[in-house]
């Protein structure tokens, strides 16, 4: 029946979430929520544990997320999206929003950041560009007055068009637009010791010239690689040459002690006629070859000693998102947890006709059991 199975899964899930807290998959999910036809956040929670996905990252604070998403030893990225930015550089908005949306999830919730804004250089509101550093302070300082400093992160994600150059990787520097809003935001990621986020599309690089841009270095497939003529460092993949190319402008402007971890990466099914590239086939490759190497732990070839940190976007295909198709299909997910493409990341997404209450006892009787049973062994 299906009470018994759900019972079964419940006490398999309470495993589940020891795993996850123990470490769980080291790669991390963006759940973007641009649809009118997702799961609800307690479904998709069982789905990413029964993943063993440990860390996810948000564009918002959606309360029913992280409510869903208590007690399960799950990272949490949290957001607050551009057009609230200007508001946080007000310290009293800005203890507010951590007072509302933080303090009340600590610790149950594991929030271990909070993104300020989400690729704001990429546009011409220069109001948003000049708020966006003290928007972040204030936020800080909101976190160091409830004693959260050093717990929770601050910081802000970015394009990787503010890159004026990324080629040779040793030759990375940012646009001369953006110098002086990124020189003093180094400057804050420093003292606070956040790090700096990128999102990186080695699929936009192929969908713009695909005779020119190898399959096999965008895919991370065998092939000879590129190699940096300053530092004679081999590239074998663009995502690589791409982290270390940021890694490169952040250590012209005078930092070596931030680390760059990237906020978004992904390839869609599905796109438009002119989106080449943009096939189930394709992003399956990019995927689990990206998964297989954050599962060895390995680092870019300029810091090879520190495993890449990595959110693939995204958990399901948003049907909502403006633009062109791929925008629509970057998901490892369909709506219904039909997986789009086979990767191996096997989850199970509990049935629609399931009340929270219903399965909130079906968790507590598996806890039950899972001690019973530990009783009997011992």
């Amino acid at each position: 029946p299906p009470r018994v199975f759900l019972l079964v899964f419940a006490i398999l899930l309470t495993a589940t979430d020891e795993a996850v807290a123990a470490g769980g998959l080291s790669i991390g999910i963006n759940y973007g929520q641009i649809a009118d036809n997702l799961p609800s956040p307690s479904r998709v929670s069982m789905l990413l544990r029964s993943m063993q996905v440990s860390k996810v990252k948000l564009y918002d604070a959606d309360q029913n997320v992280l409510s869903a998403f208590l007690d399960t030893g799950v990272e949490f990225v949290i957001g607050i999206g551009n057009e609230n930015v200007s508001a946080m550089v007000d310290p009293a908005a800005a203890r507010a929003w951590v007072q509302q949306h933080v303090r009340p999830y600590l610790p149950s919730t594991r929030i271990t950041c909070i993104t300020v804004g989400n690729e704001v250089f990429k546009g011409n509101d220069t109001d948003l560009k000049d708020s966006l550093l003290p928007a972040m302070k204030s936020v800080y300082q909101a976190l160091g007055a409830l004693g959260l400093q050093g717990q929770v992160n601050v910081t802000t994600a970015h394009s990787l068009d503010i890159m004026g150059s990324s080629y040779p990787p040793s030759a990375g520097a940012f646009r001369p637009d953006v110098v002086p809003y990124i020189q003093p935001l180094l400057d804050f990621l420093s003292a606070a010791r956040s790090p700096f986020l990128i999102n990186c599309y080695p699929y936009f690089a192929y969908k713009d010239d695909p005779t020119g841009v190898p399959l096999e270095y965008v895919l991370f497939q065998p092939n000879a690689g590129v190699t940096d003529p300053t530092t004679g460092l081999n590239y074998d993949n663009m995502l690589y040459a791409q982290v270390d190319s940021v890694y490169a402008a952040v250590q012209a402007l005078g930092h070596t002690d931030v680390d760059v971890k990237i906020s978004e990466t992904g390839w869609p099914s599905k796109g438009d006629p002119d989106e080449a590239g943009a096939t189930p086939q394709y992003a399956g490759i990019y995927i689990g070859n990206l998964l297989r190497r954050i599962e060895t732990k390995q680092g870019t070839p300029l810091r090879p000693a520190v495993p890449i940190d990595v959110y693939v976007f995204a958990l399901f295909n948003e049907n909502l998102k403006p633009g062109p198709a791929s925008e629509r299909n970057y998901g490892l997910f369909y709506p219904d947890g039909t997986p789009v493409y086979n990767v191996g990341l096997r989850g199970y997404l509990p049935p629609m006709d399931e009340s929270d209450a219903t399965r909130t006892a079906i968790h507590f009787l598996a806890l039950i059991a899972l001690a019973f049973v530990t009783l009997v062994l011992s």
